[in-house]
């Protein structure tokens, strides 16, 4: 019954503290956490759970870490808010990650994204060509922004009165300079007919190629290791005066 009692009294002191703590930390939407915010939740509640059930000492050493634990989350977020160099140390900052149909493969290696991932965050955007990005950005939180090219933006269709043809998924053919049997076979088409679609597009050798697809004309889409962009667009810093 002791051990209830105790139980009982500790987990109402983690809940009230939790609740003090994030009603000055404010709200925000989990789709709009960044990973340090994440994880510092996670680290939160972990801390607030070893007060309610730890029997086995004192409860008020974790009340003072978890305590502190807010504190520094919310200097940490006030520090953010006013200080933007800071902000980018605590938080992270948006990244370009494809810049007008092209894939910029450093910026995705920096955050360890591979190809499926970044695919798998454009189709969540209903956007299944990569040829038709203008600018993909990569927030804080995970989540990608995409600008279409002029011509690919969304219209509604049935206010012009036109017919359409039905878009449909592009077919991985290369990733990372490796070709992938099994969806050439898919789509019926041979490595012999592939080679000789690259030879015709100036492809000297396969590594050069970071990711190619295939659409439903047999069109093919190709990004390389190495590309022309000299200059990617620096989107984190608005222009000096």
């Amino acid at each position: 019954m002791k051990t209830l009692i105790e139980v009982a009294l500790q987990t109402l002191l983690a809940f009230f503290s939790i609740l003090f703590i994030t009603r000055i930390l404010g709200r925000q939407q989990m789709a709009q956490l960044t990973v340090f915010e994440y994880i510092n939740g996670i680290t939160f509640g972990s801390i607030a759970a070893t007060l309610a059930t730890d029997l086995g000492q004192k409860s008020w050493p974790h009340f003072v870490g978890l305590v502190l634990f807010g504190a520094l989350t919310y200097l940490m977020s006030h520090i953010s808010l006013k200080n933007r160099n800071a902000a980018k140390i605590i938080q992270g900052e948006p990244v370009l990650v494809i810049q007008d149909g092209r894939i910029l493969e450093k910026n995705l290696e920096r955050f360890c994204y591979t190809i499926d991932d970044l695919t798998h965050l454009l189709r969540k955007k209903d956007v299944f060509n990569i040829a038709d990005v203008k600018y993909a950005i990569l927030e804080t939180t995970g989540e990608i922004s995409v600008v279409k090219v002029a011509q690919k933006e969304n219209i509604k269709v049935e206010d012009l009165h036109l017919s359409v043809n039905q878009e449909e998924l592009n077919t991985d053919i290369i990733v990372t300079g490796n070709i992938i049997y099994e969806n050439l076979k898919k789509r019926n088409l041979s490595v012999k007919w592939l080679l000789e679609q690259l030879k015709m597009m100036g492809v000297k050798d396969i590594k050069d190629i970071y990711y190619a697809a295939v659409d439903k004309n047999n069109k093919i889409y190709i990004d390389y290791v190495s590309d022309s962009l000299q200059k990617p667009a620096d989107i984190t810093e608005g222009k000096k005066s």
